[in-house]
């Protein structure tokens, strides 16, 4: 693969493998995409494919108005978001976007993953968001465009930040993830299932189970996040 964007499509096709090898894709409803901001471009796996015949070479270049850059193969259907987003959200470098069964069951119920345990407070402070389904407006216009707009949309309403907050739900649709790479927007997808694995089981168990308290929020989020973390070996 003779291309001088050999490195970032090696890095976009690993991390879709592993959206696959994490059982966060149902057959080819998944994609990540990885972006070269000296370049101005992002990488993004072609639409359709199966993942036991993705190739490296056949990763897709695009730039953030969406023309291709190098590429034979269709990109994801789902590019226009991936560009709106890298667009507007100047310090993400990587985009996730699953159909994972239990995340899209909480978008399909609309509504956002309370905070209950640790293992959300590990990652991130705030309830995971679900933006509300689109528009019929927007439905009718640019599509995958727009469903950028509408994840912007919602945090802005939300008053949330996107380095805080590196998941959505879209109302009806599923997830999406992003993160300082691609692999980090595939390990926060993974992070989004579990917990919203966890939340369906929690309301399963206890109906009324309380949101988790703003001080254990704090400490579990500092201890891995804040100025004086302690976990893991850094």
């Amino acid at each position: 693969m003779s291309s001088k964007y050999k490195a970032l499509k090696q890095e976009c096709y690993e991390a879709n493998m592993e959206l696959d090898a994490l059982n966060l894709v149902i057959y080819t409803f998944g994609n990540v995409s990885a972006v070269d901001r000296e370049k101005k471009v992002f990488a993004i796996k072609p639409s359709g494919v199966p993942y036991e015949e993705l190739k490296p070479e056949d990763i897709v270049i695009l730039d953030f108005d969406n023309t291709v850059i190098e590429g034979e193969m269709r990109p994801s259907s789902d590019t226009k978001t991936h560009a709106f987003l890298y667009k507007n959200w100047e310090n993400i470098g990587g985009i996730a976007h699953t159909h994972a069964t239990y995340s899209v069951a909480w978008a399909q119920a609309q509504l956002d993953i309370p905070i209950f345990g640790t293992t959300h407070a590990d990652h991130l402070t705030a309830d995971i968001p679900c933006a509300p389904p689109m528009r019929d407006e927007l439905i009718e216009g640019n599509y995958e465009h727009n469903t950028g707009i509408q994840i912007l949309d919602c945090f802005k309403d939300k008053n949330l930040s996107y380095e805080e907050v590196p998941m959505v739900l879209i109302g009806n649709h599923g997830p999406f993830t992003w993160g300082k790479d691609a692999a980090k927007a595939v390990y926060n997808s993974k992070v989004l299932e579990e917990v919203a694995k966890m939340a369906l089981l929690t309301k399963q168990i206890n109906p009324e189970a309380p949101r988790m308290k703003d001080s254990l929020i704090k400490k579990h989020y500092e201890r891995k996040h804040g100025k004086n973390a302690y976990y893991g070996q850094n």
